[in-house]
């Protein structure tokens, strides 16, 4: 098994996290820790190469995720059975290969784990964190509660080697690789497990100019899938019955959840005091939207874990309307989103 960590400029984390991953309970000959060390300094490296781990160092104009693991797959000799992705800020929990390997026994060739947040130090970074579960639970456990296949998340996922290696080999994307990847494997109807007790930390956005951009990032992603692959979905799903196809396309019209709550509440407020405090007639029942924020919050509250249950989730909720105000500016500022790389620079790793 292929553990692949791709580091862009992570002298600061990077050394722990390898440091980490090498305690798993799972036999060591049995598996690789491969850091892609982009853009890293010299003492970084050679502390990483006196740990039992393979660093392959990589450098490119524009450097990318896709970019760094095809390098990596191109220079490793060893044909490995499975191949697993983190983020250079990812923690595994000690059985998290151990849990991969029995899904892949099970003849499953693409599995997502459960990324959970590993810090929640600031308002930011529990909004983000709540996000994400609120994720976990609809697009991932809850697709395969329906038998429909999960969303990948970018890391703590693990594919069979070769079709990793060959699904890969085409793909550009600056950033939403992952997005690429799922559309791939739902266009060759290969079902995608999700593991709830696999559990893989990642460090959550710190700041609110980060949150914003890389949701402005995440937006422009799905417009472009969605602008893709939206006529071919209909075939996928009336010619070859591929629900799972059209499931992923249509997913790309949700918003950020940050988004999605604050249109909901204002277009709510808009058409109740139209309908209510200026009489005015309208095209679209003020009791829809009603009806609408209802089912939102509903969905939302459900979708989050009793851990968010708290207080510091609720002051976090007080920062929802400024986070709202600034992606909805950003909606403004789209063009060019997807097409250069940003790094978020990581630190905590406790």
């Amino acid at each position: 098994m292929a553990v692949f960590i791709p580091a862009y400029k992570e002298d600061e984390v990077i050394v722990d996290v390898a440091r980490h991953a090498i305690r798993q309970k799972y036999p060591p000959s049995f598996f690789d820790i491969i850091i892609i060390a982009d853009s890293m300094k010299e003492e970084t490296i050679q502390k990483l190469r006196k740990l039992p781990i393979k660093v392959i160092e990589v450098s490119f104009e524009k450097s990318t995720k896709a970019k760094a693991l095809n390098t990596a797959m191109k220079q490793l000799e060893r044909n490995y059975d499975y191949a697993i992705v983190l983020d250079a800020d990812n923690l595994m929990e000690p059985e998290f290969l151990s849990k991969m390997n029995n899904a892949f026994n099970n003849g499953y060739k693409v599995v997502q784990g459960h990324r959970q947040a590993k810090n929640l130090n600031t308002t930011y970074a529990i909004l983000d964190a709540a996000s994400e579960e609120i994720n976990n639970h609809i697009y991932r456990r809850g697709h395969r509660a329906l038998d429909l296949s999960s969303g990948l998340i970018g890391s703590g996922m693990g594919f069979d080697y070769k079709l990793f290696k060959s699904i890969m080999e085409p793909i550009q994307a600056i950033g939403g690789f992952d997005k690429e990847l799922e559309f791939e494997l739902a266009g060759k109807q290969i079902e995608i497990e999700y593991l709830q007790d696999a559990v893989v930390l990642d460090e959550k956005i710190q700041k609110g100019t980060d949150f914003s951009n890389q949701r402005r990032r995440w937006l422009a992603t799905q417009f472009i899938y969605l602008r893709r692959y939206c006529n071919r979905s209909w075939g996928e799903l009336f010619r070859n019955k591929n629900m799972n196809f059209f499931d992923k396309v249509w997913q790309m019209i949700v918003p950020p959840r940050v988004l999605l709550l604050g249109f909901t509440i204002i277009l709510t407020m808009v058409y109740l005091c139209k309908d209510f405090v200026f009489g005015a007639e309208t095209y679209v029942s003020p009791y829809f939207w009603l009806l609408n924020f209802v089912m939102v919050i509903t969905a939302f509250v459900l979708a989050l874990p009793r851990k968010f249950y708290n207080k510091e989730t609720f002051k976090a909720m007080m920062t929802i309307p400024s986070a709202f105000f600034r992606m909805f500016l950003l909606l403004f500022r789209m063009k060019g989103a997807n097409k250069k790389f940003i790094h978020t620079k990581h630190g905590t790793v406790n």
